[in-house]
This record gives structure tokens, sequence and C-alpha cells, in this order.
């Protein structure tokens, strides 16, 4: 046999063997391969089953911690550990049968686990009776008692037993484990030389592979070009959408808001047009003016509600102790809800001061309690309870809820035992004209206006309950580091303050009926009042004018805003007194819906009873911080 025709057979047993040995040696990898994925998979289940017994001794520790601080934690906030505890009980037992399904032993043991926490739980439930009942001494017997030391001891050996078990099976499974790794080792050693001895058929694989990652390569771009496509289209459907459901709120809002002016317009067109006609009977021209006024009333209360739904409502927060505001309120929510419904108030000793607009809680507390009337309406008798508290909002309660940051806020929890309410009705209840009573029975801005002043105040609001069990509205307000300063907002003396002539109030509107109406409602409050129809006009009337001593502005005016016009003002005349007027808030006096520090501020419309007040208020010095 020559050496070409050896050569040539040499290198055919090599093509011919060296293919076998790559297919042996690859079927033995696989098949290690996937022993050691099966073995790898019984160790991760028996750390597992360890983690359970982890969690569940945790479990076990919660559950005695939670009962034995009951001497220096409230009872309620006890209650509610221990049953948080007793869940997690039960489900770690679960979570242990399920991954102890497959062994035997290990299925004896949990079943042993079983008997002496339930008589561990028994001897809780024992414990919270005694408690609930005010039987202390009964409840420090069961504290004390051995019986629960002896269960807890009892169930601690058992799930050692459990992890000693699983140790073992640990350490098998990981001798495996690493058995059949080193096997893995040795085979890939062994598809190594089998692949150095048959080079040409690697190259040829090789050659082979390099095409097919190519073809993939193309295939994944197209599928990357194809993914994109299909997100822009999405993005844009999606835009779509959020475009459309926008404008259906906008719809619902403006729908609303015309449906209610329309109401309101017509009373008041309606009553002027029969003041008219019944002119020569001054009573019934009374009686028409007062039905046109109390729509007039309605539609400003309806601007109030909707500017505070929008946080754009000026406030004019001062440190509250929540505590007597709540107090003081006591009568008028009786007088308001009737006799039929009792109202009971719980109020936390050593309640922090909170930093808000004490008439705007004092609206949202009487819009709450007036919603919790009609909630109990038909029932022979209701219970409204409002109740303070000190509270802190923790991150992980806050990771779930939009604009709410974490910190110490005062709680005022409003519940009723009305009918309750569905959570597809609580998911709306907050949205602008959206309600459930009658047709004529309400705005659906009540509980639109409480959302828009406790966001704008920094707060936050929650709602809790369940058909036929009741409602309870909470609502934190943040927490005021400071001294407690008002307890809640000034009552309106019922006596109109007046002025004299002495006293010249400068009025500076750019609507001319406006400003005539402001002049003539001073003139009759005997005040002396010189309009002027700009910030321009009015600069020259206090330099001509000394015996000017208040500037009744505008805030929103085309040659100058009125906050420039009373800073220009100032300089001419220190010692003159400003009010502000406006019927939008978004402008030099409120930011961030507040009103600036030393801002006397009446919004428009505004009653003559409640100007007479402020320009009172400001000229004796009270209503102003210059």
């Amino acid at each position: 046999m020559t050496v070409p025709e050896r050569s040539n057979r040499l290198v055919l047993r090599a093509i011919v063997i060296g293919p076998a040995i790559v297919v042996l040696a690859a079927v033995a990898g696989i098949w290690l391969t996937q022993a050691q994925r099966d073995a790898g998979r019984w160790v991760n289940h028996s750390i597992s089953v360890q983690l359970g017994v982890s969690r569940f001794e945790k479990a076990l520790s919660q559950y005695e911690s939670s009962y034995r601080g009951f001497l220096i934690r409230p009872l309620p906030v006890l209650l509610t550990d221990m049953e948080r505890a007793r869940r997690q009980l039960h489900d770690g037992m679960a979570t242990l049968e399920i991954e102890t399904a497959d062994n035997p032993v290990q299925r004896r043991h949990v079943e042993d686990l079983k008997a002496p926490l339930a008589a561990k739980i028994a001897l809780g439930d024992q414990w919270v009776a005694a408690q609930k009942a005010g039987r202390l001494a009964e409840a420090l017997a069961e504290f004390n008692s051995e019986r629960g030391r002896d269960l807890t001891r009892l169930i601690e050996a058992k799930t050692a037993l459990v992890t000693a078990e699983e140790d073992r099976l640990l350490a098998g499974r990981q001798a495996r484990v690493q058995r059949l790794s080193e096997l893995v080792i040795l085979g890939l050693v062994l598809a190594i030389l089998a692949i150095v001895g048959t080079a040409i058929y690697l190259v040829r694989d090789a050659r082979m592979r390099i095409v097919e990652a190519v073809a993939a390569r193309d295939t994944a771009v197209a599928a990357r070009e194809q993914v994109i496509a299909e997100v822009r289209r999405r993005e844009a459907a999606e835009g779509q959408v959020r475009q459309m459901q926008k404008m259906e709120s906008v719809g619902q809002l403006t729908g609303g808001i015309a449906h209610d002016f329309n109401n309101m317009l017509a009373i008041i067109i309606g009553s002027l047009d029969l003041a008219i006609r019944r002119f020569s009977d001054p009573a019934r021209v009374k009686k028409s003016i007062a039905a046109a006024r109390e729509g007039a009333e309605r539609a400003a209360v309806l601007t109030a509600r909707l500017l505070a739904f929008s946080r754009q409502q000026p406030l004019a927060p001062v440190a509250v102790e929540a505590n007597r505001l709540v107090s003081g309120m006591s009568e008028l929510l009786t007088r308001t809800l009737g006799e039929t419904i009792h109202v009971e108030t719980v109020l936390a000793g050593g309640l922090w001061p909170t930093f808000v607009d004490p008439s705007q809680l004092e609206s949202a507390l009487l819009n709450l309690a007036v919603n919790a009337r009609d909630a109990m309406a038909g029932r022979d008798a209701g219970k409204l309870t409002i109740e303070t508290m000190n509270a802190h909002l923790d991150e992980e309660y806050c990771r779930s809820r939009a604009e709410v940051e974490p910190g110490q806020y005062v709680l005022l929890c409003v519940s009723d035992t009305g009918e309750g309410m569905p959570p597809e009705v609580i998911a709306r209840a907050f949205d602008p004209f959206f309600t459930t009573k009658e047709v004529g029975k309400g705005t659906g801005l009540g509980l639109s206006q409480v959302f828009g002043f406790v966001k704008q105040s920094g707060g936050h609001v929650a709602i809790y309950s369940e058909p036929g069990q009741g409602t309870t509205v909470k609502l934190y307000l943040p927490r005021h580091m400071g001294a407690s300063l008002a307890a809640g907002a000034e009552t309106v003396a019922e006596a109109m303050p007046t002025g004299n002539k002495a006293e010249v109030v400068l009025v500076v509107e750019d609507e001319a009926r406006m400003r005539e109406l402001s002049a003539e409602a001073l003139a009759e409050l005997g005040y002396t009042a010189l309009p002027a129809g700009g910030p321009l006009e009015a600069l020259a009337m206090l330099r001509d004018n000394p015996a000017i001593t208040l500037l009744f502005t505008d805030v929103m005016m085309p040659d100058m805003s009125g906050r420039k016009l009373a800073d220009e003002a100032l300089k001419l005349r220190p010692d003159l007194k400003v009010v502000f007027t406006t019927g939008y808030t978004r402008n030099a006096v409120v930011h961030n819906g507040m009103l600036d520090a030393g801002v006397a501020f009446l919004p428009k419309p505004f009653t003559i009873a409640q100007l007479a007040q402020k320009i009172r208020a400001v000229l004796d010095g009270g209503g102003q911080n210059r």
C-alpha cells in the first residue's frame, strides 16, 4: 500500500471516526447537562424550602412580638399586626406543604407542625378576646402562660427538623451537582480532542454556521425593524386614545358646567325680568331680586368649587389646631345634619398642628358631612364620626400613590353608617360632576372640591368603603412644625361695618361696570370712592389727592398689573393700605396656590358685606401684614 493511499485512508477514517466521536460527545454532553440542570433544580428546591421555613419562623416571631407590645401600643394597631402575622403564618404553612409534597419525611414533619401552630393561634385568639373585653388580668395571664412558651418551643423544634432534613438533602444534591459538573468538564475535554482531530469537518461546519449566523442576523434586523414599526403604530394609537379620553373628560366637564350655569343664569335672568315687570310692587320686586341673588351666589359657589378642584383657588393657610376646629363645628354639623343623625367626635390627645386654610378645611368637612347625610338618608338613625389623629405615611405606602410624599400628617377621618360605595363608584368619586344622587340633588363637585383643596394644601385624601358597610374619607394634612396660631376660620360679624367720608378709597378697575359697581358699593358703605380706569390714571390721582387712604385694585389689567401698581403707589405713599381683587388666581399675588405674605385679597365675585368686612379690617390694621 502506497503512502498516498495510506494517508487517504487515514483521512477517511478520521473523517468517519471524528464525527462519530463528536456525536457521542454531544449526546453525552446533552445528557450530562440535562442531569446537571435537574440536579440544580433540586438544589434550588431545597433552598426554596429553607427560605419557606425562614419566612415561617419570621412570621411566628412577628406573631409573638405583635401582642408582646400590648402594654405600650394601641389595641387596634396590635390587632392589625396580629391579623397580618396570622395570615403570614397560614401562608407560610401552605407554602411548606406545597414545597415538601415530594418528600414523605418532610411531609410528616410539616404535618406535625399543624397541631402546635393551631394551638398557638387559638391561644392568641384567647388573648385578643380578653383584650377586647377589657379583662386585663386575664390577658396578662395568657401573655405570661407557660403553655404559650412551650408551644413556641415545640413549633421551633418541628421547624428545626424540617430544616435539618432539608440540609441533608441539600448536601447530597450539591454533591451530585459537583459530580455532574466534573463529568461535563470531562465530556467537554473529549469533545475538544475530537474537534481537533476532525479539523476539516469543523472548518466546513464553521462555514455553515457563519452562513446561518448571517441569515439569523438579517432575520433579527428585519424583526427589529418590524417591532419598531409596531411600537410606533401602538404609540400613535395610544396617543389617539388618550386624546379621545381627554376630549371626553373636557366634554363632560364643560357639559356639567354649562348645565349648572344655564340653570343659574335662567334663575337670574328670569328673576330680573319679573322684577322689572313688578316694579310697582316693592314686595314682589324684592322677592325677585332675592331669587336672582340666590342664583348668582350659587354660580359663585360653583366657580369656587371648580377652582378648588383645579387647585387654583387662592389659599390663606395658617397653623391650625384641628381638634379645636372640629369642636367648634359640632353645633353647626348637628344643625345641618338633623336630629336623626348622631354626630360624634373622637379627638386625639397631643395632636400636631397643621398648616392649611381654616375656612377651606371647614368647608371640606361640611361637604363630607352633607355627603354622609345623603348616604344615610332613608334610615331610622345614622351616625357620623369625625376622628383626629397623628399619622405617618412611609415610603412603601407612597410608592404606589402618585403625588403623595412620605412624612408626618394630621389625619381627619369622616365616617358614616350609610349605604357605602362599590369599587367602581369609589374610582370615580372625585371626578367633577360625577354623582350617584338623583337629578337636582347635587352638582357632583363636593368631593372634587375636597380633593382639590387637600392636594393644593400638600396633603392626601383616600376613601374606604364597602356596600352596606358605610364610608370613611381620610384627609391627610401636612404637619406644621411650629406653634398653632388659629383654631378655625374667622367668623364674619352679622353687623356690616361702615366708613366715613374722610376715608377715601381709590378704586382701580379696567372693567367699567365693575368699577362703577365697586365705587357705588363703597359710597353706600359711607366711604368716599374715587374711580380710576387704569393704573396710570390711578398713580396720577394718588399724586394729586393726598387724602386717599386705601387702594382697592384689580390684579389683571392691560397696562400694568395690580401688584406692580401697588408697588409704585407704596413708593409714593408708604402708609397707603392696599386690597387686591380678581376673579382669576394665576397672577402676581398668588403663587403655588398660596397668597403672598402681607397681601389683603378679596376674590371676585364678592358681596357688599364681604367688601365691607375686608375694607374695614384693612383700614383698622387687621387684614394686612404690610
